[in-house]
């Protein structure tokens, strides 16, 4: 398992609104400054589904994240099973007026382990970037 993780200084009604609607997705998941999210869909309940098309700015490479939601506990956790049976979670937890947030995930075969979590913990810093620069 991978594990990524950040303080947001924000309410957890901001960090749980900003994660999980679309048009905040599309603002904040992506790893590098060359890659964007041009498309988000998420169903946020159990059997939900979601997919976050990710894709290179020069239409270079893409990819689909997708999958469904196998847990969900309003500004606690969303657990998540993926396409190709990975599994991965999100805590939320309440640190006075910031918010931790623990993302673990089950890392795919295809790339290193460092890479994914260099890649996962950049789209966890560009989320924090993002809830701490919007009113």
């Amino acid at each position: 398992m991978i594990t990524v993780q950040n303080t947001i200084n924000a309410s957890i009604d901001k960090v749980w609104d900003f994660w999980i609607s679309p048009k905040h997705i599309q603002k904040w998941n992506y790893a590098f400054e060359e890659w964007h999210t041009p498309y988000a869909e998420n169903d946020l309940q159990v059997n939900g589904k979601f997919k976050y098309e990710m894709a290179a700015k020069d239409k270079s490479a893409g990819f689909d994240f997708e999958g469904e939601y196998t847990q969900i506990e309003k500004f606690r956790l969303i657990a998540y099973k993926l396409l190709d049976n990975r599994t991965g979670s999100i805590h939320f937890e309440e640190q006075g007026k910031k918010v931790k947030i623990t993302e673990v995930f089950e890392p795919n075969k295809e790339d290193s382990e460092s890479m994914q979590k260099q890649w996962c913990q950049n789209v966890i810093d560009n989320f924090k970037k993002y809830v701490e620069s919007v009113e």
